[in-house]
């Protein structure tokens, strides 16, 4: 595979994957071309024009030619500077790796990590919240977002791969996606009587029962295992990153129950406990593990090896169906 096959078979399968659905994704890139033909001229040269067909600013190739032959990429969830010098160290020792691919944005994918954020909004109306709350709510904690990522050091990792010519991109809301649309199959299909019954079927996972063993497991941050569970929404496993405290109220009132997150703040569990909320804190580096692996599968059967690192919990499942 070239590296232009592989981000093209990660935007399909993001889309195939993403809560809005296939429409709804296409709604989003006619926004993005109608914002782009309402520019100034002068404005239009600054357009990132690279979203009128890739609805994720965050997913990117950051360095190395679009042609390159790929046969062994390096992958994981962080990559800095020292992930990039530990895989020049690696070919040193006669790996050959062609690629690595970082879960986490970095250079101008991590610059616009706000702008996939947008995905929440149709996310909390799939779990019964008007989209004109959802909007509402979340509109500043994008701006928040923004403003938070603005003084990053957005270009390290990348410079280091440039220096040591390393082609190298980035797979965050495509992966995400995956994840959710994972979890999404195990535990909203079906109805699940207490917390505790979902946290047994979350601790059976492959991953995550490494990542129990590595004491990073599933946690209940508010509420009791033996609480019934009521509706189970996986809301907070993509959109970017953690969205506004303010839904937990609007998700209780639209009658969710139980809420399965990747990682949850202080603040945000105290809202959640606020509005007698189940929360269950799955884990971070396990829960981006979920959708790497399924893309990381398709990737290997298609001929391309893959070095798991940088907290990468790796797991193979069988053929896609």
């Amino acid at each position: 595979m070239t590296i232009a096959e592989i981000y093209e078979l990660a935007i399909k399968m993001g889309i195939d994957a993403d809560p809005r659905g296939k429409k709804g994704v296409e709604k989003y890139l006619a926004r993005q071309k109608k914002t782009y033909e309402d520019l100034p001229k002068s404005k239009k040269e600054d357009f990132d024009l690279e979203s009128h067909k890739n609805p994720y600013s965050d997913t990117r190739i950051l360095f190395g030619g679009p042609k390159t032959k790929i046969t062994k990429v390096m992958a994981g969830i962080d990559f800095d500077a020292g992930e990039v010098v530990l895989a020049d160290r690696l070919n040193q020792k006669g790996e050959a790796i062609d690629l690595i691919i970082a879960h986490h944005p970095a250079g101008g994918a991590l610059a616009s990590l706000h702008e996939v954020m947008d995905l929440q909004v149709d996310l909390m109306v799939r779990y019964g919240v008007p989209v004109n709350v959802a909007e509402g709510v979340l509109a500043e904690r994008i701006l928040e977002v923004r403003r938070k990522i603005g003084p990053a050091n957005h270009y390290r990792s990348v410079d280091a791969a440039r220096l040591l010519g390393f082609p190298f991109m980035c797979i965050h809301t495509v992966w995400d996606n995956m994840g959710w649309n994972f979890m999404a199959e195990i535990f909203e299909k079906k109805e699940y009587e207490t917390v505790g019954d979902v946290l047994d079927i979350l601790r059976g996972i492959p991953e995550y029962k490494q990542a129990i063993k590595f004491k990073a497991g599933p946690m209940l941050f508010t509420g009791s295992e033996r609480h019934r569970a009521g509706k189970v929404a996986v809301a907070e496993f993509t959109g970017g990153t953690e969205g506004a405290k303010e839904i937990y109220e609007k998700l209780s009132h639209a009658g969710v129950g139980t809420i399965i997150s990747m990682h949850t703040s202080d603040e945000h569990r105290d809202e959640a406990k606020k509005h007698h909320l189940n929360i269950i804190v799955a884990g971070h580096m396990v829960s981006d593990s979920i959708g790497a692996n399924l893309f990381l599968d398709e990737l290997e059967r298609r001929g391309v090896a893959v070095i798991p690192a940088s907290g990468l919990i790796r797991v193979k499942r069988g053929k896609s169906k």
